[in-house]
C-alpha cells in the first residue's frame, strides 16, 4: 500500500484511541484509514469519498468490516453522515487530506493531468455535474478570468480566458488546453508547468473545492466531542490559507468589551477551538520518497 503524505504525523495529531471513532473525510486509497484501522479495537471508522474509484476501493478494504462504514459523497455532507451514523458530537477525531490524489492524476481518463493526454473531465465525482469541457463552454469569459485569477493565482488570467474561449471548440482534451496555455503565457515559472495554475483553477471550479471546504470545516466542529482533533493536510495556497484562518479564528477568545465589571453571562462562548502545535511540513526523507508531499502542510486544532 502506498504510503501517504505526512501518515505518522496525522496518526499522532489524532490521538488514537483504541474505543474511539474516527471520520476520513477524503478516503482517497486509503492510507490514512488503514493507519486509523490498525489502532482500533472496538472504536469506529467513517470514511467519506465523492470519487466512485475511492468509494470501490473502500468496499473492497471494508464492505465486511462492522467497525467501518462507507459513504459516497462531498465532505461538506459530514454532519449529515454523522448525523445518520449516530455520532454528531461523539467524534473523536476527523481527518482531510485535501487536493488530487496520486491514482486520479495518474489515470489519463480522468483529466487531471496535463502531463497525461485525455478528455478535459475533472471531475472527482464523476458520476454527477459538469465535465471541465462542459464548464468550459458555459461560462462567461469574464467570470472564466476571475476563477483564473483566484483559483489559481494566474497573473494572465484575463489574456487566458480570452483565448480559451476564442478556442473553445477545438479543445477536447487535456494536451489541447496545456498546449494552448503554454502558447498564451509569456512567461515561465522555475520547473512549473504554465499550465499548473490553469488546470488548479479549474479543478476547483468543476469541483466547487474551495466552497465545500469552508463547508466541511464549520460542521466539523459540531461532529467533534470536546477534545476531539482535526487534522487538515493541505497542498496549495488557497486551501491551506482556508484551513489557517479557520482554525485561527475559532481559536480566538472574544475581545472583551469596553467597560469593567463584566459578568460571565455576558462574554460569547466563541472560542470553539484550540491549536495543535504549529503547521507541520514533510521531512526532507519523505520528500525523496515522495515528491508530492513538497508542498504538503499539515495543521491541527481540538475542540473546546
Amino acid at each position: 500500500m502506498h504510503k501517504p503524505v505526512l501518515l505518522d504525523e496525522t496518526l499522532t495529531g489524532l490521538l488514537i484511541s483504541p474505543s474511539g471513532v474516527y471520520i476520513d473525510a477524503t478516503f482517497g486509497r486509503g492510507g490514512h484509514s488503514h493507519g486509523v484501522r490498525e489502532g482500533l479495537m472496538d472504536g469506529r471508522l467513517i470514511v467519506i469519498d465523492k470519487d466512485p474509484e475511492a468509494i470501490a476501493t473502500a468496499k473492497e478494504r471494508y464492505e465486511h468490516d462492522p467497525q467501518v462504514s462507507i459513504h459516497h459523497g462531498s465532505f461538506a455532507e459530514i454532519k449529515r453522515i454523522a448525523n445518520s451514523e449516530g455520532i454528531l458530537g461523539r467524534v473523536d477525531g476527523i481527518m482531510m487530506d485535501l487536493g488530487v490524489s496520486s491514482p486520479q492524476l495518474d489515470v489519463a481518463e480522468r483529466g487531471f493531468s496535463f502531463l497525461r493526454d485525455g478528455p478535459l473531465d475533472m471531475r472527482m465525482n464523476t458520476t454527477t455535474g459538469q465535465t471541465a469541457k462542459e464548464y468550459l463552454e458555459a461560462v462567461e469569459e469574464a467570470e472564466l478570468a476571475r476563477v483564473l485569477k483566484d483559483y489559481g493565482e494566474e497573473r494572465f488570467a484575463r489574456r487566458l480566458a480570452n483565448v480559451i474561449k476564442a478556442n473553445i471548440d477545438s479543445l477536447q482534451t487535456t494536451k489541447a488546453l496545456a498546449d494552448l496555455v503554454e502558447k498564451t503565457i509569456p512567461t515561465r515559472e522555475f520547473k512549473k508547468h504554465p499550465a499548473t495554475r490553469t488546470f488548479q483553477a479549474l479543478r476547483i471550479a468543476v469541483n466547487n473545492e474551495l466552497d465545500d471546504l469552508e463547508t466541511v470545516l464549520r460542521d466539523s466542529i459540531d461532529c467533534l466531542k470536546p477534545g476531539g482533533r482535526l487534522c487538515c493536510i493541505s497542498f496549495h495556497s488557497l486551501e491551506d490559507r482556508i484551513v489557517k484562518q479557520f482554525m485561527k479564528r475559532e481559536a480566538t477568545p472574544q475581545a472583551l468589551p469596553a467597560g469593567l465589571p463584566i459578568k460571565e453571562a455576558d462574554i460569547e462562548k466563541t472560542q470553539r477551538l484550540m491549536l495543535v502545535g504549529k503547521a507541520i511540513r514533510a521531512s526532507e526523507s519523505e520528500v525523496k520518497l515522495n515528491p508530492r508531499a513538497r508542498s504538503a502542510t499539515l495543521r491541527i486544532a481540538e475542540k473546546l
